[in-house]
């Protein structure tokens, strides 16, 4: 028997010609994909436009993406809401969906777990699982559009996984999420965020997209970004640096730095100064993070007085900087906790 083709992961040129093959006219490749991409049906039982003898054919020939919801929790502080899904091998992932004054914004994930191991990050504590399929992605936005009944404008891929580790899989999805066929999001509206994989985001930058790159960096020197982030062992900051200025000549796309602040480990005087003479000869923008503790590392967030201390020498320095709001701290935010916290029971 041969294996189903994921229909929901194809573009709708490759749509297209796949039912032309079946003998189906154009505009039935139309009907589909709005049904899949903007009218976001969780099943081909409710492509009612279609005939029923069709949408039987499809469930012989095709796997159609859904996430099943296993768990939502709600910040009572700001609304924030964490999914927990299912996927349909049973594997779990999670997803943030967060409301700004701007819009509705949602972190998804990439992976299931991550092998890139920093530190400070649930997500990589039992290693990579798999890579997750282009839809799979999509499919974390169109659930919660479903489940919360409004329309998502912009999209952070900083969930779990390393992106540029299923580099593919990613870039399918951001074609399919930011097509005019589909939900139309902005390319400017969606960030793709990298531990630094030099390869991956000198690619990235010749795809020819409009999207944010945002390199979490968390060190401003090799040797403190080393005991911090495994990958740092591959690829210098000087090849970082080098990749970022790439990635801003060939998009125009200002660079953001993340840079998560662990009390006495990255956030004295001296760790904004450094910071400061790498970010300044670039056109890049810093988020500084308070790190969320996970109970498994001994990291503690720094305290207020720190992180303005840290944020005041970058501006004097003239580098532009701001502090991420704190969202869904009551509810484990942070990437990996709350899909940890489930499979513990």
């Amino acid at each position: 028997m041969t294996e189903k083709k994921d229909i929901k992961s194809m573009t709708f040129t490759e749509l297209t010609k796949e039912l032309s093959d079946f003998g189906e006219k154009p505009f039935r490749a139309r009907q589909m994909y709005d049904w899949m991409h903007k009218k976001l049906a969780s099943s081909f039982e409710e492509m009612t436009n279609l005939s029923k003898d069709f949408r039987e054919k499809c469930r012989e020939r095709y796997t159609y993406t859904t996430l099943e919801a296993v768990r939502v929790q709600e910040s009572k502080a700001d609304g924030t809401k964490k999914f927990l899904f299912r996927l349909m091998d049973g594997n779990l992932v999670e997803s943030v969906w967060m409301r700004y004054r701007h819009g509705n914004s949602v972190c998804i994930s990439s992976q299931v777990g991550c092998r890139m191991g920093c530190r400070f990050c649930a997500s990589a504590l039992n290693g990579l699982e798999r890579s997750l399929t282009a839809s799979e992605m999509l499919e974390q936005i169109y659930a919660i559009t479903r489940l919360t009944g409004e329309r998502v404008s912009n999209v952070v891929v900083m969930g779990m996984g390393e992106p540029l580790d299923n580099y593919d899989n990613l870039v399918r999805f951001l074609r399919l999420l930011t097509d005019e066929n589909g939900l139309n999001i902005g390319q400017r509206s969606v960030t793709v965020s990298t531990c630094g994989l030099v390869p991956g985001m000198r690619r990235l930058a010749g795809e020819g997209l409009q999207i944010t790159l945002a390199l979490s960096l968390h060190a401003a020197t090799d040797e403190k970004r080393r005991s911090l982030m495994p990958v740092a062992n591959q690829y210098s900051i000087q090849e970082l640096m080098e990749a970022c200025s790439y990635y801003f000549e060939k998009t125009g796309r200002r660079i953001t730095f993340e840079y998560s602040l662990v009390r006495g480990e990255n956030d004295s005087k001296e760790d904004a100064r450094m910071l400061a003479l790498l970010a300044k000869p670039l056109c890049c923008h810093v988020n500084l993070i308070p790190v969320n503790p996970i109970k498994e590392r001994k990291y503690v967030q720094s305290d207020r007085a720190s992180v303005e201390a840290f944020k005041n020498i970058l501006e004097k320095n003239k580098v532009n900087v701001t502090v991420r709001r704190e969202m869904g701290r009551d509810i484990d935010g942070a990437c990996g906790q709350l899909r940890r916290r489930y499979q513990e029971g």
